[in-house]
């Protein structure tokens, strides 16, 4: 059975578009067009690929759903090009996660074997006087500071768990743990923003043990004692763990909440 001439013309647009779409696609990811900066223009875009105007912006818009590109409208407009980052795939994964209807504590549990690992490899660094440790010594004054104000501490001891694992070397792992951090510091910050508002956020004397744990374990990671850190990380995160989970009594993951979208916009 033939395939009217209209409807042969919409399947042949859609086709250029995705060759178009795969095109760009692939530039964004090899690095050849920045983060950041703007497509070529729809005029461009036509005579380079030999398309017509339907099939690039259909292209366009491929981008745009798949969140590669930002299309403005107007006089001024453009594409704007967004390369997938950690914030990128944080963000999928937590989506796919809470569609699996999956846990805040699954996300503790997998946590809980993830990071101390991550802290046992930053002890192992022969760089980490240089870089790692400085960096964590800086958060760790930063949250003494504002260890009285309640859910601030929180957000400032998350600062340093997500800072921790982001000195991963690993790049694959880097990025599977990062999300999954970031993804707990959503979960942990909503909650101690309901426990301050209802007057039960955990005491000083609880704060400064947190605190104290950071700092044992970038002592550990100063003084390259691998199984130490390792120890250290996965004690502290079962306590923190406890404290929220009562809390949270088995809810499901947020990830869809503006919060989040926040966080894993910042990469």
């Amino acid at each position: 059975m033939a395939i009217a001439g209209s409807e042969h013309t919409k399947i042949s647009q859609l086709r250029m578009a995705e060759q178009v779409a795969a095109a760009l696609r692939n530039r964004i990811l090899a690095g050849g067009i920045v983060d950041g900066t703007s497509l070529p223009k729809q005029d461009e875009l036509v005579a380079e690929f030999g398309v017509s105007y339907p099939s690039v912006r259909e292209a366009l818009r491929i981008l745009e759903t798949e969140g590669f590109i930002t299309v403005r409208r107007g006089n001024r407009g453009g594409a704007v090009v967004h390369a997938p980052d950690i914030g990128t795939a944080g963000y999928a994964l937590g989506l796919t996660l809470q569609a699996m209807q999956v846990k805040a504590t699954d996300l503790g549990d997998a946590l809980a074997v993830l990071e101390p690992l991550c802290a046992s490899r930053l002890a192992q660094r022969a760089d980490r006087h240089r870089f790692v440790v400085p960096r964590l010594r800086e958060l760790l004054d930063a949250s003494e500071r504002c260890i009285d104000d309640g859910a601030v501490f929180t957000t400032a001891s998350r600062e340093f768990h997500d800072a921790l694992v982001g000195f991963e070397t690993n790049a694959t792992l880097r990025v599977v743990v990062k999300s999954l951090t970031s993804l707990w510091s959503v979960q942990e910050e909503a909650w101690a923003e309901a426990q301050a508002s209802r007057g039960a956020y955990p005491s000083h004397s609880d704060c400064a043990a947190a605190h104290r744990a950071h700092a044992r374990l970038v002592q550990a990671i100063e003084d390259g004692d691998a199984d130490e850190a390792a120890r250290i990380a996965q004690e502290h995160l079962s306590a923190t763990q406890h404290w929220v989970g009562r809390s949270l009594k088995g809810g499901v993951i947020d990830a869809a909440s503006e919060r989040s979208r926040k966080r894993f916009r910042r990469g």
